[in-house]
């Protein structure tokens, strides 16, 4: 039997789970094992982290007896959702509450919960400077999770709050990267003026994480905001172009025209880019560069991300 500190990573074949699950398994003097919770164990991602040592298990967050089975036992664990999978702010805040009614109940030393701001404590619902959406919220992926908080709290969990940054990654994957305009001109559109954002690369978010459970009691309570660098948008354009070797320029859109974009999410990210843009002394100073280096010494800044991404970017 292991004597090593069980870890469960919920979303563990997920950018954050994965890179939590990985910065563990690749550390062989690691005091933690990690079991990895995932909706498909016989995933090619669930296979291979089996391969690299961790135990893998069939839960579901949506199913609270397989959240206290996957937790029984074990040293700690760490807590994420799914928002993108549902559009659903409700359903995020109900797994968050079983998510800390089973770890109270397993009695485990640490655990973090991958969390945001809840805007609303900035933004009122009546306030129109914002829309209002889904009824309820300014920007609903970030005040589920933000008013979930609560729940750890309540429940007396031993708890560290991560919040995570803007995903470099999303510039590969979610149609963030630069596009031709009319005359052929590569550029990012953001709704972001000339404030700084904080950014980070996913799988950093997962390293960082891994600095937080090696601290351990001392950042019980605290709230971690995490980041590899804080850029305007006008300077990711221009290391975007000296990494693409050609010139990308930045079209600063207001959030109104990006909430009109059209595609699933757009008004949820136009919100929450007009967050990032009129509060941003709020959301960088809570997200340090400098302690995400403490926690995670092999951190990129966004320049290093490019160079190891820069050819995954599609130029559409």
């Amino acid at each position: 039997m292991s004597q090593k500190k069980i870890i469960v990573v919920f979303g563990a074949t997920g950018a954050q789970g994965g890179g939590l699950a990985h910065a563990i398994l690749n550390d062989s003097n690691s005091e933690f094992a990690v079991r990895a919770v995932t909706r498909d164990p016989n995933s090619d991602k669930a296979k291979a982290l089996a391969k690299m040592g961790a135990e893998v298990v069939s839960g579901n967050v949506d199913d609270m007896e397989s959240m206290k089975r996957a937790l029984a036992g074990a040293y700690g664990a760490y807590f994420v959702t799914f928002f993108w999978d549902h559009f659903s702010p409700e359903k995020e805040m109900a797994e968050a509450k079983n998510m800390a009614a089973a770890a109270k109940e397993a009695g485990l030393k640490h655990v973090i919960w991958s969390t945001l701001e809840d805007v609303r404590k900035w933004v009122p619902l009546d306030d129109d400077s914002m829309p209002t959406l889904q009824g309820n919220y300014k920007v609903p992926h970030f005040d589920g999770k933000g008013a979930a908080d609560q729940y750890f709290i309540d429940a007396g969990v031993p708890v560290t709050f991560m919040l995570a940054s803007y995903y470099w990654d999303n510039l590969i994957y979610f149609g963030m990267g630069p596009k031709k305009d009319k005359d052929g001109k590569l550029a990012i559109t953001f709704p972001m003026g000339d404030k700084k954002m904080a950014g980070i690369a996913a799988a950093d978010i997962g390293k960082c994480a891994y600095g937080i459970f090696k601290k351990g009691p001392e950042l019980i309570g605290k709230r971690i905001g995490i980041a590899g660098d804080q850029l305007s948008c006008t300077e990711m354009a221009k290391e975007l172009s000296k990494a693409l070797a050609t010139e990308v320029s930045y079209n600063d859109i207001s959030p109104d025209q990006y909430r009109s974009l059209g595609f699933p999410g757009a008004d949820d990210l136009g919100n929450m880019f007009q967050f990032y843009r009129d509060f941003d002394e709020v959301c960088n100073g809570v997200r340090d560069v400098k302690y995400s280096k403490v926690l995670n010494p092999e951190l990129q800044s966004f320049d290093m991300w490019l160079e190891a991404n820069a050819n995954r970017i599609p130029l559409e």
